[in-house]
């Protein structure tokens, strides 16, 4: 057996300096990294986010402003970005509802859906006028089963959260995370 030469309470502080050095080297570079994983360039000190109207068959009207107005609380609450335009910011989202669909899913040996699916379908595109490499135009999409015995006229919103979060956090890491 191979015993280390580095005693056990200096391993974490190796670990952490290593940690240190590569942030820090980052730093220099000119990336800004913050809790939540963004990788923000220091020249990029505005966003703007669109509103993003609803082209969707099927329409659940408050989907529209809910999901322009969550995107807006996500960014500002996940980045250091504090400055917040209608328009033209130096990184901007932008585009619409592009699907909303109830299907049934789990086909019983009877023929008989056991659930149902809730999908939403977003397109986005973002632009960031400092780095055009991180450009995209792309379509999110996420889905929420329900039983075929709940009430979906009732639990329909809290359902379009969940899958609107879930939504929020993909653009959010295409956007912003880079990894």
């Amino acid at each position: 057996m191979i015993k280390s030469i580095i005693p056990p309470s200096y391993g974490l502080t190796i670990r952490l300096l290593l940690i240190v050095l590569l942030l820090g080297g980052c730093k220099l570079a000119g990336i800004k990294y913050s809790s939540t994983g963004a990788s923000i360039s220091p020249e990029v000190k505005t966003f703007s986010v669109d509103y993003f109207p609803n082209k969707a068959l099927l329409v659940y009207p408050p989907l529209s402003d809910e999901f322009t107005q969550k995107l807006k609380d996500y960014l500002t609450s996940n980045t250091n970005l504090t400055e917040m335009t209608d328009n033209n910011g130096d990184i901007r989202f932008e585009g619409q509802i592009v699907g909303y669909s109830q299907k049934p899913v789990d086909i019983q040996r009877d023929e008989v859906a056991a659930n149902n699916r809730l999908t939403i379908e977003i397109r986005v595109k973002y632009t960031n006028t400092k780095d055009d490499k991180y450009d995209f135009d792309s379509r999110f999409s996420h889905f929420k089963d329900y039983s075929i015995e709940a009430d979906f006229t009732s639990e329909e919103g809290t359902y379009v959260n969940e899958i609107m979060e879930k939504i929020i956090e993909d653009i959010y890491n295409k956007a912003l995370v880079n990894w």
